[in-house]
């Protein structure tokens, strides 16, 4: 695995130029899977370091419960980034360069037309994003048939936002073991959210992770969820936490206010995404790394603007190291 020799302020308005004069423009904020958001442009940030072992395909097992091949980390980016404007990605993405996208499982009436769309465009699901409700028995059908979609689309991961509401923690972590047994059979590994009451923090996971006691069932780390979500720390320290258990990673920025829905382009904000990519490297972490851009309450952006946010991130994260 290969890293950057020593760590390098990056000046985005430099690259960002480049991406332009290539023909590409450049993005901003986006949507939840639905909830309008937007973007903000707080100060540029310091880059600095990284390429690793790489991700979503087959090839070596990593002991972590999923599947990683050699070569630099797969970088994918959602594209729910894009918002109302999400139909724009298609084209957008293998313009700047990315080739992996995370996405929702699709319907299975939508399966075959989904996986033509993506090899029409060059792009590959790195990561799909289930849903259930984890508080209903029925979540472990849902997950099932999802889970065998994942398998069927060759990807071995699937995000899950995964919440009690209301249910019993010892029910959920049961739930989620069966969840983990039917994922195994496929070859697929399930991803946490760093969410509440689940995996608020690396304190809160890792006692979700050491109760649930399986495999195929691990953490997404969430580098700007652990500023949303907490008061008085930060994700480096979180992630040092949980690293043993951490199968997927979403790269998002945040203003460092708690509960603020403040998520600028990847570089603009408090969050450490250099020394979290210096972490990751170090424990070897060969997972797919996510870009995700969420925006600020408040401002909208065309699709001109969301295009241009999402390429500043990319471009960003490319500054910091080498990646698929």
């Amino acid at each position: 695995m290969m890293t950057n020799p020593a760590p390098r302020v990056v000046a985005l308005a430099a690259v960002v130029p480049a991406l332009l004069a290539a023909g590409c423009t450049m993005p901003a904020g986006q949507r939840e899977e639905g909830a309008t958001r937007a973007a903000a442009r707080p100060p540029a940030a310091a880059g600095a370091s990284t390429a690793r072992k790489s991700s979503a395909e087959a090839g070596q097992n990593n002991g972590q419960g999923h599947l990683c091949p050699a070569g630099a980390n797969v970088l994918a980016c959602r594209l729910a980034n894009y918002g109302e404007f999400q139909g724009a990605a298609w084209t957008h993405l293998p313009s700047i360069g990315i080739k992996y996208v995370f996405m929702n499982v699709p319907p299975p009436d939508q399966l075959e037309a989904t996986t033509k769309r993506l090899a029409r465009h060059g792009l590959t699901a790195a990561v799909l994003r289930g849903d259930t409700d984890l508080s209903k028995a029925s979540c472990i059908d849902e997950l099932a048939l999802q889970l065998e979609t994942c398998s069927r689309m060759g990807v071995r991961f699937m995000f899950l936002s995964a919440k009690r509401r209301g249910a019993d923690k010892q029910v959920v972590y049961h739930r989620l073991r069966q969840a983990g047994d039917i994922a195994a059979k496929h070859e697929v590994t399930i991803a946490l959210e760093t969410h509440p009451d689940l995996a608020t923090n690396g304190d809160v996971a890792l006692e979700t992770m050491k109760q649930i006691n399986h495999p195929n069932v691990r953490m997404n780390f969430d580098t700007a969820n652990i500023h949303y979500y907490n008061r008085n720390t930060d994700a480096p320290t979180e992630l040092k936490k949980i690293i043993n258990y951490v199968a997927t990673v979403e790269l998002k920025d945040h203003n460092g206010r708690y509960k603020a829905w403040d998520f600028p382009a990847l570089g603009r904000g408090v969050v450490d995404i250099p020394q979290v990519l210096r972490i990751l490297e170090k424990h070897g972490y060969s997972g797919p790394l996510t870009i995700e851009v969420e925006g600020i309450k408040g401002v909208q952006m065309d699709e001109a603007e969301t295009k241009a946010y999402i390429a500043e991130s990319a471009a960003y994260v490319r500054s910091l190291g080498e990646f698929r």
